[in-house]
């Protein structure tokens, strides 16, 4: 297990744990194991990795443990020669084993899009691992529009000659990500792209993953999976030119639970950032709540 260090100096843990099949997956434990609060397990977009919650998890480990792992073809964590191994089932038993390594229980999740799915997954698969969720811009309805955008984005690697041009790439392709200033642009970008043995950057995912979520199959009724997080804490982040999370879903959720926190950010679109201020307060206002 190594110690690392990130931006501003932050200190997490290195960790390598073996999945059912013995793929290692890499995963970066900040804070204290024995901290009181309840420790926050982050789970990343479809193609993102643990490097996109640093600031995040650097500033709430002060009082928390923090689990923020990669998924297998993601980041740090191998490509999986097998392309149908990137099928949901196959990271929520990933996901299981990781927490049973890092003997974590209860936690509360941080899921971004595709992360947030899982956690509502783990609702129905686990109801007592969870204390609390934060869901940011996603619910159990998915808009057309911004599913499509993103499946035709993560199946093709589009190689950058230098870090100029895939801050540039980054930023003509997700317009409005709306990030605060240049910094969080390149530290995104750091965390979209990797460098190869042929000099260039490329996407630091398996492209191939598209093909496990391209299978032409019902799509399946998600609205019972966000049922089992009715009697939880859930805060949802919504930006409000998300093309994923519509208003119209965030208002039925709101109907199907009253004691729902949920935050617009207007601006932004998929997905709001950490670093945005009035998030920050939210998601602290929100772990105070789920430690009460």
């Amino acid at each position: 297990m190594a110690d690392s260090r990130g931006v501003a100096g932050a200190r997490f843990r290195e960790r390598r744990i073996g999945a059912r099949d013995g793929l290692d997956l890499y995963v970066r434990d900040y804070g204290d194991p024995l901290a009181d609060g309840v420790p926050m397990l982050c789970l990343a977009g479809l193609t993102r990795n643990s490097k996109d919650f640093h600031t995040l998890a650097s500033r709430v480990a002060t009082h928390r443990r923090v689990i923020c792992p990669d998924y297998r073809g993601r980041g740090e964590s191998p490509h999986d020669p097998n392309w149908r191994n990137y099928r949901p089932e196959a990271i929520l038993d990933d996901i299981f084993q990781v927490l049973t390594a890092c003997n974590a229980h209860p936690v509360v999740v941080c899921g971004v899009s595709y992360g947030g799915l899982m956690a509502m997954a783990l609702g129905a698969l686990a109801p007592t691992l969870l204390a609390g969720v934060i869901l940011n811009d996603v619910g159990p309805e998915l808009d057309p529009n911004g599913s499509r955008r993103i499946m035709a984005y993560i199946g093709r690697d589009r190689p950058q000659p230098d870090w100029p041009s895939a801050i540039a790439e980054t930023k003509r392709t997700l317009p409005t990500l709306a990030l605060p200033d240049d910094d969080a642009w390149r530290r995104f970008t750091e965390a979209t792209y990797r460098l190869g043995t042929d000099g260039q950057l490329h996407f630091d995912w398996d492209v191939s993953l598209a093909k496990a979520l391209s299978q032409p199959e019902n799509t399946p009724d998600l609205w019972p999976l966000y049922r089992t997080l009715q009697n939880l804490p859930l805060l949802v982040l919504r930006g409000g030119l998300s093309d994923v999370l519509s208003e119209q879903t965030l208002a039925r959720m709101a109907t199907e639970k009253p004691d729902l926190l949920q935050l617009t950010i207007p601006e932004v679109g998929h997905v709001p950032s950490f670093e945005h201020p009035v998030v920050e307060r939210a998601i602290d206002e929100f772990l105070t709540r789920v430690d009460a």
